[in-house]
């Protein structure tokens, strides 16, 4: 018996799947106020802050996990706020809105024509 043949033994030992629900599912339910995403800085460096979450520890913390793997940062999650290191805001306001979640932007720039004229730097 090679390993193909346990694993496929153990599959057919595990419960069906429909009796499972994600995290995710449960608080895109419970989510009724948009979350506020915005640029804050600690300690003289960046960070996106996500606050106005509504939901349980375990989901805040199941969220918090899912953006810092999709922007490859680090970060914390406690009391209904996420932080993750750097400016992710555009990043993180896409991912949520995906996830079906309302987004409240805060400290956006208003479009790309805002940004400093980068004309007259050298271009190599």
């Amino acid at each position: 018996m090679d390993w193909k043949d346990k694993l496929n033994a153990l599959k057919d030992k595990l419960p069906e799947g429909e009796e499972f629900q994600t995290v995710q599912e449960e608080v895109k339910t419970a989510q009724k106020e948009s979350l506020r995403i915005e640029l804050d800085k600690r300690k003289g460096k960046p960070a996106t802050l996500i606050t106005e979450f509504e939901g349980t520890d375990e989901a805040l913390k199941e969220l918090a996990k899912l953006l810092k793997m999709k922007c490859s940062a680090g970060g914390s999650a406690r009391a209904g706020e996420i932080l993750i290191q750097g400016d992710f805001r555009e990043k993180i306001a896409e991912i949520l809105t995906d996830l079906g979640y309302k987004v409240k932007r805060i400290n956006f720039p208003t479009s790309p024509t805002a940004l400093p004229n980068q004309s007259n730097r050298r271009k190599f």
